[in-house]
């Protein structure tokens, strides 16, 4: 997935990535969040979820510690990044600044 990852994060579009675990409770009541995101936003940001269990290398390569973390990627850079569950005003107020 690796060069996957990085073909996504390089893109025109901004993308959203929501690093999660199964196992996360938090994770569990980020998710229909990002998902009413995704509708609002209409395109304007590409959203993945990744597992930080089935992909630790870009996990520890972010050096995400916790979950739920965002991150929001700009021409394959981060500017923005939040730990902790966000919540849909939070979100859509970051994607905004940066599309």
């Amino acid at each position: 997935m690796k060069g996957d990852f990085n073909k996504l994060i390089n893109g025109e579009k901004p993308v959203l990535i929501d690093f999660y675990a199964d196992w996360c409770g938090p994770c569990k009541s980020q998710s229909p969040i990002i998902k009413q995101v995704a509708q609002e936003i209409d395109g304007k940001v590409r959203i993945i979820k990744i597992d930080i269990d089935k992909n630790q290398a870009i996990a520890s390569r972010y050096n995400v510690r916790g979950v739920p973390t965002l991150a929001l990627f700009k021409k394959g850079q981060i500017v923005w990044r939040k730990s902790g569950v966000q919540t849909k005003a939070q979100i859509m107020d970051i994607i905004k600044q940066n599309t």
